[in-house]
């Protein structure tokens, strides 16, 4: 989920051939809930933004893993080994 538009979503998902669904949340509603917007520090500036986390939310809605502040090496191994856990 990002504050970028449905239609820049759509455009990333067909330009990589994604099978996934993204979502959108231009008004940071659900990105603040999830504590996934708000102050970060970025090359020594402070600023407010999108803070890289997952969510893992199963078909239920109910969330089964949260990872806030993550970084990208690595974090897809320990998302699928936490899949794998669950499953």
């Amino acid at each position: 989920m990002s504050p970028d538009s449905i239609e820049s979503h759509r455009n990333f998902v067909r330009k990589h051939n994604l099978t996934i669904e993204l979502l959108s949340d231009p008004a940071k509603e659900v990105l603040k809930r999830y504590g996934a917007w708000g102050k970060k520090l970025m090359y020594g500036k402070e600023s407010e933004g999108v803070i890289r986390s997952t969510v893992l939310v199963d078909p239920q809605g109910v969330v089964r893993a949260h990872w806030p502040k993550v970084s990208a090496k690595g974090h897809a191994a320990e998302v699928m080994s936490e899949l794998q856990r669950l499953v």
